[in-house]
């Protein structure tokens, strides 16, 4: 048994020492992979490493041996930075929970990202370490480098908990209080960071950055000599952002000390936060060399300032003025007083700002609002200012000098707190000049009447006398004006006046229109005898004595005063050498009348009274019975003249001719001709008459019966009863009768529509509407008038119509009417009116070559009045614009500045300046624009154009705050101007986007 039991268990030990031997050859061979692997790892080698480790992991039944594979494959994947290297070391720490190793792998995943700068995922695994089993070596290097992870991702409250347990570490305390100082200098707590870094300013690793810091913290602590003594210390030894940074520093410590000459060098180094300044950095600048007297240098930097909207701005904008007023910058000084008087963050200054922008308003004008307005608002807001009398003063000469008379009206008519009598004559007598002067005659004596109930100055009050008596005149109120003239002519005030000159003019007139010529030869003749008067006007006053004999008739002294307008050849000549050809015939003269007739028809073919200078003379050779004569004088006036009125005439003068000589066939055919070209006629009633007793004494009634059928104009039969009716509402008309005149022309329309007066009838009943300003019902009246063959009523029909179709701006319905009137006209008045408004029709029509031609038509008159020319001119300006002929829009504008008036003027003033920025001369066209803003501030439109071409003239040389100011203030003030208002925000953000990129206080889309 022995020996069995010894057998069994030989070979029970045979089989275990196998076993083990095996065990324990795999073990120390899995022992030299794995340290094989370490000694990878530890020489960086860590992805030969990693597949060592892993091959053990794989293969080993050892735990501790598998785990700190584990651990190391994962710290390698870490630092090789391998996708899903945090989940391995999160697998490691749950899958191995009581390795030694746990705590090591945050600690050593931590440093590692720590030392790889990655401190946002150091402190992700710093925050899962256990403190408890640390040395204290370790906990040190702990906290700081948490510590340091927190302040580098700016959590400093985190920062400062770990850095305070090293504060007194011999090897991270330095460290520690340095980043704790930074963190106290950046919290604004000055003192603590100077006590922390006054600990740490003996290490050389801080020193530099330490001066840099001190520098600022005195200088935000107020120590300002200490700020500079410091930063010229470190501004050697500093990089380049720092450099900036100081030059900042003593710059503006030197300033905030008063020393501005010291300031300016250091503050022109400043480099700005990112490359830009800021408004206040632009400010000190601006301010220390305006304290130097340098305005020049101080404007270059107080106009960068842009949107400025604080204390700082206000206080810009108030010094900016004031170096521009040094420099005699008035308008740049306006603007910019206006500003700062618009901030209330310094009340003396802003109300420094607003008496300034006041008086410089009124001074060189204001283009934003009424200079006067700007008084009131001043001493509203101000009532007890020590320049309040002052302010008042210049309240009064306002009203005149700004020229902006409708508003000045509204403000003495309306205002409680200020009202001046002295004031409200003078203005209320220049708006009424300037209503008078648009042709708004009206309104103009309604304004005078005002200016006449406060009588303080007695040559405004004479002057106002006149120019009332001058608006009755257009007016037609006669016997008003003249009244007016002879008061005028008694007054005081009136001696050595303009209106002076000319009173005896003006009552001659006003007598001829009255029909009183014994009294307006007497005046015409005083007038028109003193060679020291106006030419133009003498020669009209000679014209018009002729007329006043020739009524009269007195031949002979009309026939000496037409001689002397032909012999001064200023106008009207033709007009003369008719009338005095047709005075002979009243003198029993005839063969001198034919002489000068002849004579007349020779020397103007192209005369408006050609028509009636032919006219007239086979009148006279019908008179002196040389019928052959005055046929073929009538012929020539027929063939050549179709147009004419005195063509129907002609025609039946000659069907009366052949008819007296028994030429009763040519007779007929005479009077048939009236009758079929000339239908509803004066003359065809009695071609019809005529026609009759013709077939009468041919014994051909028959005949007459079945002509006179056809002719559906007449009705023969109501003839007595058609006069009846026509004269009873006549009657009405020539007595001034105005309701029942219109009611009885109604009444004979209605039964008489084709009557023996209805052309006499609508035109009758049409000039009652107008002067009533029915103007829509006086239109088919018109209309009925100018549809027939041309009569002596056509012209002023013509006249009125195309009128009332300007008026509702139906441009198409009166040009054709215009251009009857042009080729019809007999007076050279209505010639000149159908010229000048076929121009504007054009042109509002958009056919502006056509609009030029009429406009150089109307300028080849010799005789037209400034407005009318300056009209011409305004429309050969707009249609050379349109056209994109700019040189000769420019010259065109040049001609109406010299003598146009109100709205002309500034539109031409403002294209004056137009043209001066297109050349460049951005100076001379802002004085254009400043005169336009002084002269013509009630025109707003030009006004706002006005300022936005300033702005592009001041961004231009240089003055953003100018040019943005400006604009600004066009898209606030002027928004009933969408289109310039469009423009000026386009313009704004352009000039915004630009500033931008140098000024970080500039928001480029607002």
């Amino acid at each position: 048994m022995t020996r069995k039991f010894a057998s069994v268990f030989f070979g029970f030990f045979l089989s275990v020492s196998t076993m083990v031997a095996q065990q324990t050859a795999a073990y120390t061979n899995e022992l030299v992979t794995f340290n094989r692997a370490l000694e990878l790892y530890n020489n960086e080698q860590y992805l030969a490493a990693q597949k060592l480790f892993d091959d053990v992991k794989g293969k080993t039944r050892d735990e501790k041996i598998e785990s700190d594979a584990a651990y190391y494959i994962a710290n390698a994947a870490v630092r090789l930075g391998q996708p899903g290297a945090d989940k391995l070391m999160e697998n490691f720490v749950e899958r191995y929970p009581t390795s030694t190793k746990r705590n090591s792998a945050f600690i050593d995943v931590a440093d590692y990202y720590f030392e790889t700068g990655k401190y946002s995922l150091a402190r992700r695994w710093y925050d899962r370490v256990d403190e408890k089993g640390m040395s204290r070596a370790e906990k040190q290097r702990y906290y700081f480098n948490n510590g340091y992870a927190y302040f580098t991702t700016n959590q400093y409250e985190e920062a400062q908990k770990y850095f305070n347990r090293v504060r007194d570490s011999k090897e991270y305390g330095s460290q520690a209080k340095y980043y704790l100082g930074y963190m106290a200098y950046e919290g604004d707590d000055y003192e603590e960071a100077n006590e922390l870094f006054e600990e740490v300013k003996d290490n050389d690793r801080y020193q530099e950055n330490l001066s840099y810091f001190q520098a600022d913290m005195n200088f935000k602590l107020g120590n300002f000599q200490k700020a500079i003594e410091q930063g010229l210390e470190q501004l050697p030894k500093s990089n380049r952002n720092e450099i900036s940074q100081l030059n900042k520093i003593i710059g503006e410590s030197y300033f905030n000390l008063g020393e501005y000459e010291k300031a300016i060098p250091y503050l022109q180094e400043y480099k700005g936060l990112r490359g830009k300044w800021t408004n206040t950095d632009y400010y000190q600048l601006g301010y220390a060399y305006f304290q130097q007297g340098n305005y020049e240098a101080a404007i270059s930097e107080f106009n960068k300032i842009i949107d400025g909207n604080n204390a700082i701005a206000q206080n810009a904008y108030y010094h900016l003025a004031q170096s521009y007023l040094e420099l005699d910058q008035k308008q740049q000084a306006l603007n910019a007083f206006k500003n700062a008087s618009e901030m209330a963050f310094e009340a003396k200054i802003q109300e420094d700002a607003f008496l300034n922008y006041a008086k410089l308003g009124y001074e060189i004008g204001n283009s934003y609002t009424n200079p006067s307005q700007v008084f009131i608002n001043y001493l509203e807001k101000y009532p007890n200012s020590p320049q309040r009398e002052e302010m008042e003063s210049l309240l009064i000469d306002s009203f005149i000098t700004s020229k902006n008379y409708r508003e000045a009206m509204n403000l003495l008519e309306n205002n409680r707190n200020f009202s001046d009598k002295v004031a409200y004559q003078k203005v209320a007598y220049y708006y009424g000049l300037e209503l008078y002067g648009e042709e708004n005659y009206r309104e103009a004596s309604v304004n005078f009447d005002k200016s006449l109930t406060e009588r303080r100055d007695p040559v405004i009050t004479a002057k106002a006398t006149f120019w009332k008596a001058e608006s009755d005149f257009n007016l037609n109120r006669i016997r008003e004006a003249l009244v007016g003239y002879r008061e005028f002519q008694g007054m005081s005030g009136a001696q050595g006046t303009a209106e002076m000159e000319n009173i005896d003019y003006n009552i001659a007139y006003a007598y001829f229109k009255q029909k009183e010529y014994d009294r307006a030869i007497d005046f015409f003749k005083r007038f028109s005898s003193d060679n020291s008067k106006d030419k133009v006007r003498r020669n009209d006053a000679l014209t018009r004595l002729g007329d006043t004999y020739f009524v009269t008739s007195q031949y002979w002294p009309a026939i000496e005063a037409y001689d002397k307008v032909i012999q001064m050849n200023l106008g009207r000549v033709d007009y003369a050498a008719y009338q005095k050809a047709i005075s002979y015939g009243f003198v029993n003269r005839n063969d001198s009348k034919i002489e000068s007739l002849n004579s007349f028809i020779n020397k103007y073919p192209r005369s408006s009274y050609s028509d009636d200078a032919l006219y007239e003379l086979g009148n006279t050779y019908l008179a002196m019975e040389n019928t052959s004569r005055a046929v073929d004088t009538y012929s020539r006036l027929i063939n050549d003249m179709r147009e004419s009125p005195f063509v129907p005439q002609a025609m039946l003068k000659q069907g009366l001719i052949y008819y007296n000589s028994n030429q009763n066939d040519k007779a007929l055919e005479r009077f048939k001709g009236v009758v079929s070209d000339f239908p509803n006629s004066p003359e065809s009633m009695q071609a019809v008459s005529t026609a009759r007793l013709v077939y009468i004494d041919m014994g051909r009634t028959d005949e007459y019966a079945s002509w006179v059928k056809n002719v559906d104009f007449v009705e023969v039969t109501d003839a007595d009863l058609d006069n009846t009716t026509f004269e009873a509402a006549e009657k009405q008309y020539l007595n001034n009768n105005t309701a029942a005149a219109k009611t009885a022309f109604q009444r004979y329309l209605q039964s008489f529509p084709n009557g023996l007066h209805s052309l006499k009838s609508n035109f009758y009943l049409a000039q009652l509407y107008f002067r009533d300003d029915q103007k829509d019902d006086a239109v088919k009246h018109y209309r009925f008038v100018v549809e027939r063959p041309r009569s002596e009523f056509s012209e002023q029909a013509l006249a009125r119509l195309s009128q009332i179709y300007l008026e509702k701006r139906n441009y198409k319905e009166a040009v054709p009417l215009l251009k009857r009137l042009e080729a019809e006209a007999s007076f050279d008045q209505n010639k000149v009116y159908a010229q000048s408004n076929l121009m504007k029709s054009y042109y509002e029509l958009k056919d502006f070559n056509q609009a030029e031609a009429y406009a150089e038509k109307v300028l080849a008159n010799p005789s037209i009045e400034n407005n009318v020319k300056s009209d011409a001119q305004i429309m050969v300006a707009r249609a050379a614009m349109q056209s994109g002929n700019e040189n000769k829009a420019r010259n065109a504008y040049a001609e109406v500045l010299k003598i146009a008036t109100g709205e002309r003027a500034a539109e031409a003033l403002y294209h004056d300046a137009y043209f001066k920025h297109k050349a460049g001369n951005f100076k001379e066209s802002n004085e254009a624009v400043q005169k336009l803003a002084k002269d013509y501030s009630g025109y707003k439109f030009y006004g706002a154009k006005g300022l936005v071409l300033m702005a592009k003239n001041f961004y231009a040389l240089k003055d953003a705050y100018q040019a943005t100011y400006i604009l600004d203030n066009v898209i606030k003030n002027f928004k009933e101007f969408p289109d310039v208002v469009d423009e000026a925000q386009k313009e704004l953000k352009r000039i915004k986007a630009m500033e931008a990129r140098t000024n970080a206080s500039v928001e480029p889309n607002n």
